[in-house]
């Protein structure tokens, strides 16, 4: 068994978990990683030295950790915050983990919050984070980030890992061909930004795809009357066929092509434009003009 050794102030950095570690804590426990869960363990301690850096923690803060599984990356956030409030859906790990941060952080072990819960229905926490830093399971990634934007406020910014493709997905602008409701909707919130790659070694398992790192800060929604809901519903509509004219897309939405057409025009916007070309000040503010013709 590898025993963390405290590393001497100003010689090294402290011990992360490594692969060895990983597949022993997984043993002790009967765990096996699942695609179900989205469970890849990140087992390389410069890869979690890097996520840290990226995400620029400071250490008055208090981080969000959604999914920590094991402990790698909690290590390091412990290092570099205040505090770090972790939500695992899975209580198998959920109840290994306060023993691992006593072990290795055993200094830091008062600063750490487990929260045994599904992240998409999270809406209270014991703390309030300002940071979110996440290894995030693929196929919730996109839903997990805009629930925590919507319902903690107090994360002014963050870094989360998840899917290359989705990265892009979430970091895209206007005209880009990876554009669509991720980009628009996390605009909404925040400014984001791709902030690396990550390949498939550092994981167990090893995953079959790249992971990208997407940073994110805290910005102020479009001045609107329009609600976040009611701009939503019209980001949808535009997107559920792509390749449409905005007059087409959202003729459903408005009730007619017709009304669309007043709408998009009243709010400045091309009806014969797509949605993959639009800011999020201009879905706002067809919203909003749907809004007025409703009285």
């Amino acid at each position: 068994m590898t025993e963390p050794t405290p590393a001497a102030s100003g010689t090294a950095p402290a011990p992360l978990l490594g692969a060895s570690d990983v597949r022993r804590l997984a043993e002790e426990i009967g765990v096996r990683p699942t695609k179900t869960l989205g469970q890849n363990f990140v087992i390389d301690g410069n890869t979690i030295r890097r996520i840290v850096a990226a995400a620029d923690i400071h250490a008055d803060e208090t981080v969000l950790e959604v999914g920590p599984g094991l402990g790698s990356l909690t290590l390091g956030l412990l290092d570099a915050a205040k505090a770090v409030v972790a939500v695992e859906i899975d209580p198998v790990l959920a109840a290994k983990l306060p023993g691992t941060v006593q072990q290795w952080r055993p200094d830091a072990a008062k600063d750490f919050h487990l929260v045994l819960a599904d992240a998409m229905k999270v809406t209270e926490l014991p703390v309030e984070p300002t940071a979110l830093v996440a290894n995030l399971p693929y196929n919730v990634a996109v839903p997990v980030v805009l629930h925590l934007l919507q319902h903690f406020p107090s994360l002014r910014h963050g870094l989360v890992m998840v899917q290359d493709e989705v990265a892009d997905r979430l970091a895209a602008g206007p005209g880009s061909k990876t554009y669509g409701v991720p980009s628009v909707k996390a605009a909404w919130y925040s400014s984001m930004r791709k902030a690396g790659v990550i390949g498939m070694n550092v994981f167990w398992p090893a995953p079959k795809i790249h992971s990208g790192l997407v940073a994110f800060t805290r910005r102020e929604p479009p001045v609107t009357s329009a609600t976040r809901e009611q701009v939503f519903a019209v980001i949808d509509a535009a997107f559920a066929q792509r390749r449409k004219t905005l007059r087409a897309a959202l003729a459903g939405w408005a009730g007619s092509a017709a009304v669309a057409e007043r709408c998009l025009l009243a709010a400045g916007v091309d009806p014969t434009a797509r949605g993959e070309v639009i800011d999020i000040a201009a879905f706002a503010r067809i919203a909003e003009a749907r809004q007025a013709q409703q009285g």
